[in-house]
């Protein structure tokens, strides 16, 4: 496996960046590369923890549970919050969006199924609700 397989996308990690400093800043190439290592490296960690727990209690997949405990377990704690507080919100989207589609199916009126785009905006809403709590942090 090369780098350039196990690495978070360097476009991906440049537009992160970029969303977070003002519009005039400039990144060097040098910055993304090193931020990309890192949050790789950060991702694989905290997975690799809760994969060893997934793995002891005989699971094969890895849920948000599973991360929050990883997260609270080596001790990210502003982490573990965010991902704490993220996981219900997104449970309550979840279970108001069931009732919401078990209202609209009554009535004959059948929704999509959730659309990339719905994807997108949850993942974005994580990565605020993240670097939110990782701000607080270093107040």
């Amino acid at each position: 496996m090369t780098d350039e397989d196990r690495l978070l996308p360097i476009a991906n990690v440049g537009r992160l960046m970029k969303q977070i400093l003002p519009s005039n800043a400039k990144i060097s190439k040098e910055a993304k590369q090193t931020v990309q290592e890192c949050a790789t490296e950060f991702i694989s960690f905290v997975t690799c923890e809760a994969s060893d727990k997934c793995h002891r209690e005989n699971r094969k997949t890895v849920n948000g549970d599973d991360i929050w405990w990883a997260l609270s377990t080596l001790g990210l704690d502003n982490y573990a919050d965010a991902v704490g507080r993220h996981l219900h919100k997104y449970r309550e989207a979840e279970r108001e969006r069931t009732e919401h589609n078990k209202g609209s199916n009554d009535s004959g009126n059948e929704k999509e199924p959730n659309t990339r785009s719905d994807v997108h905006n949850q993942s974005t809403k994580f990565i605020r609700v993240v670097e939110k709590g990782s701000s607080s942090s270093a107040r």
